[in-house]
């Protein structure tokens, strides 16, 4: 069990240890929590796609600063001793050093990777850190931003009100629905490493770490009115062309868009009226598509003019330059052309992120698990004409208006169990061997499932 392998490892830390006197019950405490916190760390960072160097925050006033957001029972001194006793023991080895600017108020984690010897412990370890790590339902999950001094988003604190207990209270239902299933990724074991990859490839995506399996909403510019959208869900750093493997408690799963979505918000928020034209195609008689969105995204997020073109929209062969595309949206959009550029896409992201609120909240309190990933939802396949309603009921709620949604094709596999949940007692087809780690952890999910509740 994994509690007793961060026991192991914790009583050869304290042997290694040079002390002139034990620590007291609270430090012991605080010390045993630290290492089974990294031990954690590791083993999530080690079996993500791909693996990744694990970080650590060694600066003092972290671990005393914004309270709200940290874990009360990590303290410095103890992490820290933790932490270097990793290394005397050779189960760590630092990759990159730390860094931080005080005058400018930022800099780098340290990074950390595990040595073989950890490796090996790791691979006689049984289960999976998605079932055996517990995801803390207690942590802030409510986070609040702003640009602080020209900085980046930064987390700020903030005093409780009947809004902001609300949004939590909410989220929390959302979350304890969710850790009571188990979404995976069903594709074969020979295709993880082409995941990996595609990962890699994308600097806005993070590693899919599996045991990511709650939610966090963060808000931005300093109000509870702006920004507000759901993230550090695993399924929201999955490449598009991978979604359509989610499976949700070993089921194929369907996923809804809605279609258009930001457009339909600016014509319908300010009530003028769209027309039945596509709104990104309009732009360049159906070309280049893809680009236009984001271009008209960008534009709708922009607190400025925007006359530079934003680093992530790629326009290689795309005949024309920023500001000529700029002008066609422009041109495209004349209604609603005053809104660009005034930074009101944060306050669109808040109503469509309580439209994702309404749609997540509604399945959990039925205890029907919800994936949102910003302007779309994966549920399984039985409930997508459920899905489809509720999200065009969310939508009309916020808006007085319908609008357009796009159904995702699945994929078509045997099933892993029968229709009354029982499962299949042939021998593993040469399908599931293929799928062979899929099929490991939802065996794992259904073992822990009968363990809990008997």
């Amino acid at each position: 069990m994994f509690s007793e392998f961060v026991k192991e490892i914790t009583k050869e830390l304290e042997a290694k240890e040079s002390r002139n006197r034990a620590r007291g019950a609270n430090a012991q405490i605080s010390f045993n929590y630290a290492v089974g916190y990294l031990l954690k760390k590791l083993w999530r960072d080690t079996l993500s796609y791909p693996p990744r160097e694990s970080t650590i925050n060694l600066r003092t006033a972290y671990y005393s600063e914004l309270e709200r957001y940290r874990d009360p029972q990590l303290t410095y001194r103890q992490v820290k001793a933790a932490f270097d006793t990793l290394i005397e023991c050779r189960y760590i080895e630092v990759t990159t050093k730390g860094y931080f600017l005080k005058e400018k108020g930022s800099g780098g984690l340290t990074r950390f990777a595990p040595t073989d010897r950890l490796l090996e412990r790791f691979e006689n370890l049984e289960g999976h850190p998605a079932f055996v790590v517990s995801p803390n339902l207690d942590l802030e999950c409510i986070i609040l931003r702003d640009k602080l001094d020209g900085s980046n988003n930064t987390d700020i604190p903030y005093t409780d009100t009947p809004k902001t207990e609300r949004f939590r209270n909410n989220l929390r239902t959302i979350n304890e629905c969710l850790i009571k299933h188990w979404a995976d990724l069903r594709i074969k074991d020979s295709e993880v490493e082409k995941l990996a990859q595609r990962v890699l490839q994308d600097p806005d995506k993070e590693p899919i770490d599996l045991s990511r399996r709650i939610l966090t909403r963060i808000f931005s510019n300093g109000s509870f009115d702006k920004g507000g959208r759901f993230y550090r869900g695993w399924w929201q750093n999955v490449p598009s062309e991978y979604r359509k493997y989610i499976t949700i408690d070993e089921f194929v799963t369907t996923e809804y868009d809605y279609s258009q979505l930001s457009p339909h918000m600016l014509y319908f928020a300010y009530n003028y009226e769209m027309g039945n034209e596509d709104a990104y195609d309009r732009v360049l008689d159906g070309e280049h598509r893809g680009i236009v969105k984001q271009a008209f995204n960008a534009m709708v997020q922009a607190d400025g003019q925007l006359l530079q073109k934003p680093r992530k929209i790629d326009m290689d062969g795309l005949e024309m330059g920023w500001r000529d595309l700029r002008e066609r949206i422009l041109n495209a959009h004349k209604p609603i052309a005053h809104l660009f550029f005034t930074g009101i896409g944060n306050d669109l992201q808040f109503k469509d992120s309580c439209i994702a609120e309404s749609v997540m909240l509604q399945f959990a309190k039925l205890n029907r698990m919800t994936l949102p990933i910003h302007d779309s939802f994966i549920m399984r396949q039985g409930f997508a004409g459920d899905l489809e309603e509720a999200m065009r009921r969310a939508f009309y709620d916020e808006f007085q208006s319908d609008i357009p949604i796009k159904h995702e094709v699945i994929v078509e596999r045997p099933p892993l169990f029968e229709d009354d949940g029982t499962p299949r007692t042939e021998e593993i087809t040469k399908d599931d061997r293929e799928h062979s780690q899929w099929y490991d952890r939802n065996t794992m999910w259904l073992r822990n499932l009968g363990n809990e509740y008997g």
